[in-house]
């Protein structure tokens, strides 16, 4: 076989950046179980599997986002506001059973006015989720100010941390499983995924060809605002406790995990495997780091650097691969 086509087809089955993370995780993950004590018990699973479950309930939303080439960084407040408001309500008296939707729609309705000054007034997404994540930050003081609402019931925060049966498997991996399914499908498999695709690609060229571009935007938004509600309610029943600063800060995780699953920051490009990679790479090393008594500090400089390498390598690897076409092409 000739060198060059031997070359090509070595790198074929690497030539995705989500490929690579996949690999990375499957490798961390092993080498963590074999070298850091606790980490590949059963117990630590069911823990990395509910330390997961935030980010990958926001970043499967985030995904979508992202690849029509626009952002949302008000989900983590979205979240602390949605948690607020559930206190609030437990504290008026009202059943939990209508609080959890009642949750759920009021992050779709936030989610609406990103959406709405986003794709309706087309203004800069960046600049209004950032708006906006002070603002639904404040408005969860407002609400609660530094005070928590701790006394839920306790058959609905026991589901939440127990596991299906005798198993070690946590309750909530089903849901989670469930709804990566759906994004999956609707993103890889179905005409909204591509219209995301072709309007981050070419927002333009995407209206021409019939998509409604700021209508299918804004609808994201509120997908992105109802998926950080049920966040809302999982982190309320998780740690027992409505709290405005609920995820503080989460936000940048979550868009470290998109990023570095291969996501393209400029849009148009990226698969939801190597998201969801990124998301068990993250929480277990975060995981592995706190087993080996890391501080918290570490851990964000960890966040922060994970959040560098996820928009730098991608394009230095997509800048590499170019280089190396032109190369093979002037020797061809």
């Amino acid at each position: 076989m000739p060198t060059r086509l031997r070359e090509s087809a070595l790198m074929r089955p690497l030539a995705t950046w989500d490929a690579a993370v996949i690999a990375a995780t499957a490798a961390f993950l092993i080498i963590a179980a074999a070298s850091v004590e606790h980490f590949g018990t059963a117990r630590n699973f069911g823990y990395i599997v509910l330390d997961l479950a935030p980010i990958l309930l926001l970043a499967l939303a985030m995904t979508l986002i992202v690849t029509t080439g626009e952002i949302d960084l008000s989900v983590a407040s979205t979240v602390g506001l949605t948690s607020a408001a559930m206190g609030v309500m437990w504290n008026a008296g009202i059943p939990l059973e209508t609080i959890m939707p009642a949750a759920v729609l009021l992050g779709a309705a936030l989610g609406a006015v990103n959406g709405l000054f986003t794709a309706g007034f087309g203004l800069p997404s960046l600049a209004v989720t950032i708006g906006t994540l002070a603002l639904y930050r404040g408005l969860s003081y407002v609400l609660l100010g530094d005070t928590a609402v701790a006394d839920w019931p306790r058959d609905f925060t026991s589901w939440t941390l127990g596991t299906i049966g005798e198993s070690p498997i946590p309750n909530v991996l089903i849901p989670l499983a469930a709804l990566a399914a759906v994004f999956g499908l609707v993103l890889h498999a179905t005409p909204v995924g591509r219209s995301v695709y072709a309007a981050g690609a070419s927002p333009v060229a995407a209206a021409y060809a019939g998509v409604p571009v700021r209508r299918l935007k804004f609808w994201l938004y509120v997908v992105s605002g109802s998926m950080a509600g049920l966040t809302g309610v999982f982190w309320t029943l998780r740690y027992s406790s409505a709290r405005a600063d609920n995820a503080f800060g989460l936000e940048l995780t979550v868009v470290a995990v998109v990023l570095l699953g291969g996501v393209s920051i400029f849009g148009g490009k990226g698969a939801l495997p190597g998201v969801l990679a990124a998301v068990v790479l993250l929480t277990a090393l975060q995981n592995a780091l706190r087993l080996a008594h890391v501080s918290t500090e570490a851990l964000t400089v960890v966040t922060g650097s994970l959040l560098i390498v996820a928009v730098l390598a991608p394009n230095l690897a997509a800048s590499a691969r170019r280089t190396l076409r032109a190369r093979r092409r002037r020797t061809a």
